[in-house]
C-alpha cells in the first residue's frame, strides 16, 4: 500500500469529514430514507430515489477519506530540513523566459489547492523540485508547455491553509 504524505492540518480536516458522514449524514440520509418510504409506490417516489442516491454518495465519499486516512503519513514540515525543497518547503520561482516570480508551498494530495498556492507533492511541477536547492534551474512539462524555473527561495513558513 502507498503512504501518502500529508499535514496535521490535512489529517484533521478529512477525520472531520468522516466523523461528519458517519454521526450525521448517514443517520439524516436514513431518516430520509424512511420518510420517502412512508409515501408509498417507490417506483414512482422521487423523494425515496433522491435521498438512496445521496446515500451512494455518502457511502462513497466515506470510503474514498477512509482509503485516503488508511494510507496517511503525518508529516510535520517544521521538523524537515528545508536548505533544498523538500514536503511542506515554500519556494519562489523565477520563469527564466519571462522573470515572472510564482511561489508555492508543497503539501499532500488532499491539502493541494492551487488558488492558495498550495501544491500537491505528486504534481509535475513539484517532482521537478523536489531534492533541488536555491540556483538550481529546472525544466518542467506543464499543461501549458516546457518551462525553465529558476529555485529562487526555498525555505519553511507555517502553512497558511485557511478554511
Amino acid at each position: 500500500m502507498k503512504k501518502e504524505p500529508m499535514t496535521n492540518y490535512g489529517f484533521e480536516k478529512i477525520s472531520k469529514e468522516l466523523k461528519y458522514i458517519k454521526e450525521e449524514a448517514l443517520p439524516q440520509n436514513a431518516k430520509e430514507i424512511d420518510e420517502a418510504r412512508q409515501l408509498g409506490d417507490l417506483k414512482e417516489n422521487a423523494e425515496y430515489h433522491a435521498a438512496r442516491e445521496k446515500q451512494q454518495h455518502l457511502m462513497r465519499r466515506q470510503a474514498e477519506l477512509s482509503d485516503i486516512l488508511s494510507k496517511a503519513v503525518v508529516i510535520d514540515p517544521s521538523t524537515l530540513n528545508h536548505n533544498k525543497v523538500s514536503f511542506g518547503s515554500s519556494v519562489v520561482l523565477v520563469d527564466v523566459d519571462t522573470d515572472e516570480e510564482v511561489s508555492y508551498t508543497i503539501v499532500g494530495l488532499p491539502e493541494a489547492d492551487i488558488e492558495r498556492g498550495l501544491i500537491s507533492y505528486n504534481s509535475p511541477l513539484a517532482q521537478a523540485i523536489l531534492g533541488k536547492e536555491e540556483g538550481d534551474e529546472v525544466e518542467v512539462s506543464l499543461p501549458g508547455g516546457k518551462k525553465v524555473y529558476e529555485i529562487e527561495k526555498v525555505e519553511y513558513k507555517e502553512i497558511e491553509f485557511g478554511n
